[in-house]
C-alpha cells in the first residue's frame, strides 16, 4: 500500500480555500473538484470518496484529526479510492446534490459529509462523521472504507443499482415536491397558524435541541403581526430574540451569534460564527425594535454589525466568511471563562454582579468552564442585586469592556477570508438597513466598500457574477443565490445612498439571472446557470435552510427591483417564481419564509415614496430619518437631488414628478399610482398616516 509522508505537502496546497488546505498536510492524496482529478477516477476504474465540509466545522476538524491524519486510514484511501475535498461554501452546487443523497440514505445529513460515488459520480453510499474505529453506535471509518472497497470489487452491480436509484431520488428532491398554483392571503394565514404552533413557549425558537435561529420566520412573523394583528405572531418573535440576546449562543463580549444552540435554550452553541447568520439576524432585531421600541434590540443589531465590521470586514471592503469554532485545538477555548479569570479581570465589587448576572459558577455551565449568557431579565437581576437598572447596565458595560480586553489577547479561532457573493450580498442589505435606520454612515459605508468590491471584482466584463474570491482570484461560477442575494443588496444600498450605479448594477445582473437562470418550461429559476458544469442534477433551490433559497431570495430581489424602476416584467418575474413554490409555501411554510415575505410586499400594501429635494437638502435629509427610523417593512424609498439629472434607469418613476415651491415633495406611489403630493417637511411628517402601511 502506498503510504504518503506525514508532512509532505498533497494537491491541495495549490488550491486557496481555507478548508482545502487545512487538509494540504494530509496523508491523504487529496485531489481538488476538477477535470482532471474526475478523469482520473475513471482512468483508474477507483470509487471516488468526496468528503464535504468548510472551515469553522468542529466535527470536520475532529474527523480530519482521527482520520485523515492517520497515516494508516490513508493507506486504505490512496489504495482503493481517488479522495476529493469540496469546501462547501465554494461549491454549494455539489453540497446540495450530495447531501440530498445522503439524507436519501440516512434520513439527516451534515458536515463533515463524506460519499461514495462512482466514477460518473453517482453516489452509492454515504454519511456524515464516521469515527475511525466503531463507537457510540456508529460504523467505524476503517471498517467502512474495507466494506465499500470489496462490494465494489465483488458486487459491483448491486453497487451501480443503487447508485441509480440515489441519483434519481437526488434529481427528484431538486424540484418542487407539490405543485404549482396561484398564492392568496390564506396561504399567509396558514403560515401564521404554522409558524405560531411550533414555537417553543419557554425557550423561544422553533422545535428542540439542537435549536438554530431561523431569522426568515422570525422576519416574516413580525410581518403577519402588522397584517393579521397577531399578538401571538409579536410575542412569539421577541421572546424568541430576547431568550437568543441573553443565551450563550450570542457573544456578550464581542457581538455577533454563533451558528445555532446545541441545547433548547441557546445556552451552548458550537462557537463558529458565520457571515449569513449574523446578516440575516441583524434585520430582525432592527424591525423589532422598529416595532417595539426596545432599545436592547437596537443594541444587538448595532453590536453584531460591530463585531462585523471589526473582525470580519476587509480593509478594501468586502466581508470575509466564517470564524472557527476551535482554537489552540479546542472547541470554544477562546470564549469560555473560569470562575478565576473572572476574579483577576475584574474589581470586588464587580465580580459579584458580573458573575451574577452572566452565569459564572466555580463549577462552570459547560465543561467546567463558563460560556456567558444571562439567564435572567436584566430588570430582574437589578432587583436582585438591589440596583437601578441603569447603574447595573453601565457596571456591566464596564466589565464587559474589561473582559473583551483581556480577550483579545488570547489565540483568535482562525479566520475564512473567502468573499462569497451572496453572503455579501446579505451582509450589504444588513449594513445599509441599519446603517439608514440609525443614521450611522459607518454601516452604510462599510456596504457601499463591499458593494464596490463585488462590482468591480466579481462581475466579469461579460456580465457574470462570480462565486467568491480568495487570494486575488475571482472564482467558479455564480450560483442563483450569489446573484439574487446580491441584486437585493444593491437595491438595499441604493436606498441608503441613492447612488443609481448600484440600482443599475442591480438590474444589469437580474438580466443575466433571467438570461442564465430562468426555467422558460416550469418558472423560477434554477441553482446553476446554463453554461455550468454539467452535473448529475440541475436542482432548483426552492426550500430556505440556514439563508434563504435562491428562488425566494430571487422572488424577494425581484419584487422590490419592480417597485423602485416601475417595471411591470420585473414583476411578473417575481409572480411567476412565486408561483412555481406555492405548492411547497401552502404545505411547509416554515421552509419558505423568504417567499412568503416577497409574497407580503407583493400582495401589499406597498409603497414607493418619491422625495424631490427642494432648495433645502436638510429638510429633505430630516424627512428621510423620520421615514427610515419607522417600521415600514414594505416601502422602498427614492430620492432625487435638485437640479441632479434623472438616472435613465428612474425615468419611468420620476417622470412629471419635481419639487414643488422649492420645497421637499413626496410622492406616495402605489405600483406607479400616486396620491397627491406633500410639500414640505411639516406637510408630509403631518400626513404621515397616508404613509403607513
Amino acid at each position: 500500500m502506498t503510504d504518503l509522508p506525514r508532512h509532505s505537502p498533497n494537491r491541495l496546497a495549490q488550491e486557496t480555500s481555507p478548508y482545502l488546505l487545512q487538509h494540504a498536510n494530509n496523508p491523504v492524496d487529496w485531489r481538488a473538484w476538477n477535470e482532471a482529478s474526475l478523469a482520473e477516477a475513471k482512468l483508474a476504474d477507483k470509487p471516488i470518496f468526496l468528503s464535504i465540509g468548510y472551515s469553522a466545522c468542529h466535527w470536520c476538524h475532529v474527523m480530519e484529526h482521527e482520520s485523515f491524519e492517520n497515516p494508516d486510514i490513508a493507506a486504505l484511501m490512496n489504495d482503493w479510492f481517488v479522495n476529493i475535498k469540496v469546501d462547501r461554501e465554494e461549491r454549494p452546487d455539489l453540497d446540495q446534490i450530495y447531501m440530498a443523497a445522503v439524507i436519501a440514505m440516512t434520513q439527516s445529513g451534515g458536515w463533515p459529509m463524506s460519499v461514495f460515488l462512482t466514477p460518473d459520480l453517482k453516489p452509492f453510499f454515504g454519511g456524515t462523521y464516521w469515527p475511525p474505529e466503531s463507537r457510540w453506535g456508529r460504523p467505524g471509518f476503517r471498517q467502512i472504507l474495507s466494506a465499500v472497497h470489496e462490494a465494489w470489487q465483488n458486487r459491483r452491480e448491486a453497487l451501480l443499482e443503487q447508485a441509480e436509484q440515489l441519483t434519481e431520488a437526488v434529481v427528484a428532491a431538486g424540484r418542487p415536491q407539490h405543485p404549482a398554483g396561484a398564492l392568496s392571503e390564506e396561504t399567509l394565514r396558514n403560515a401564521l397558524k404554522v409558524l405560531v404552533r411550533s414555537v417553543d413557549r419557554e425557550n423561544g425558537g422553533f422545535g428542540s435541541a439542537p435549536k438554530f435561529p431561523h431569522p426568515m420566520d422570525l422576519r416574516l412573523l413580525l410581518r403577519l403581526w402588522r397584517r393579521f394583528g397577531s399578538e401571538d405572531a409579536l410575542a412569539a418573535t421577541t421572546l424568541t430574540l430576547d431568550k437568543m440576546a441573553r443565551g450563550g449562543i450570542y457573544d456578550h463580549l464581542g457581538g455577533g451569534f454563533a451558528r445555532y444552540s446545541t441545547d433548547e435554550r441557546w445556552l451552548a452553541p458550537h462557537f463558529e460564527k458565520m457571515l449569513y447568520d449574523n446578516a440575516l439576524l441583524v434585520p430582525v432585531y432592527l424591525e423589532a425594535h422598529q416595532i417595539t421600541g426596545r432599545a436592547d434590540f437596537a443594541a444587538v443589531a448595532r453590536e453584531t454589525l460591530d463585531y462585523v465590521l471589526r473582525e470580519m470586514t476587509r480593509p478594501e471592503g468586502g466581508f470575509y466568511s466564517t470564524q472557527d469554532a476551535d482554537s489552540e485545538g479546542e472547541e470554544g477555548k477562546f470564549f469560555v471563562w473560569s470562575q478565576g479569570e473572572i476574579e483577576e479581570a475584574l474589581d470586588e465589587h464587580e465580580v459579584a454582579a458580573f458573575c451574577a448576572c452572566y452565569d459564572v459558577t466555580p463549577q462552570g455551565n459547560w465543561e467546567h468552564k463558563t460560556i456567558l449568557n444571562r439567564p435572567e431579565s436584566p430588570e430582574r437581576q437589578a432587583a436582585r442585586l438591589g440596583l437601578s437598572p441603569s447603574v447595573l447596565e453601565a457596571l456591566l458595560a464596564g466589565c464587559r469592556a474589561k473582559l473583551f480586553a483581556l480577550r483579545a489577547e488570547r489565540i483568535a479561532p482562525g479566520r475564512d477570508e473567502k468573499i462569497l457573493a451572496s453572503w455579501n450580498g446579505l451582509m450589504i442589505a444588513a449594513c445599509a438597513r441599519v446603517g439608514a435606520a440609525f443614521d450611522e454612515p459607518r454601516y452604510i459605508e462599510a456596504a457601499r466598500a463591499a458593494g464596490d468590491f463585488v462590482l468591480s471584482t466579481l462581475v466579469a466584463e461579460d456580465g457574470r457574477l462570480w462565486h467568491g474570491y480568495k487570494d486575488g482570484r475571482a472564482r467558479f461560477n455564480g450560483y442563483l443565490d450569489d446573484y439574487a442575494a446580491v441584486i437585493d443588496g444593491l437595491a438595499e444600498l441604493y436606498q441608503a445612498t441613492f447612488d443609481a450605479r448600484y440600482l443599475e448594477g442591480a438590474l444589469a445582473l437580474a438580466e443575466r439571472m433571467e438570461a442564465q437562470f430562468a426555467d422558460a418550461a416550469d418558472g423560477g429559476y434554477f441553482y446553476t446557470s446554463a453554461d455550468h458544469e454539467t452535473l448529475i442534477a440541475r436542482s432548483k433551490d426552492v426550500h430556505d435552510n440556514a439563508t434563504p433559497s435562491g428562488n425566494s431570495l430571487a422572488a424577494t430581489a425581484l419584487v422590490k427591483l419592480a417597485l423602485l424602476t416601475g417595471r411591470s416584467d420585473l414583476e411578473q418575474r417575481a409572480v411567476g417564481t412565486l408561483e412555481m413554490l406555492a405548492g411547497e409555501l401552502a404545505r411547509v411554510p416554515m421552509a419558505g419564509a423568504q417567499a412568503l415575505m416577497a409574497f407580503d410586499m407583493l400582495l401589499g400594501p406597498a409603497h414607493e415614496i418619491v422625495l424631490m429635494e427642494g432648495a433645502d437638502p436638510a429638510e429633505c435629509e430630516r424627512v428621510l430619518v423620520e421615514l427610515r427610523r419607522r417600521s415600514l417593512p414594505n416601502l422602498l424609498v427614492i430620492r432625487q437631488a435638485a437640479g441632479a439629472a434623472v438616472p435613465a434607469v428612474l425615468e419611468p418613476l420620476l417622470a412629471g414628478k419635481t419639487a414643488i415651491d422649492g420645497r421637499t415633495t413626496a410622492y406616495v406611489c402605489r405600483r406607479g399610482a400616486c396620491q397627491s403630493p406633500l410639500v414640505g417637511a411639516e406637510a408630509i411628517l403631518a400626513g404621515w398616516g397616508r404613509l403607513t402601511l
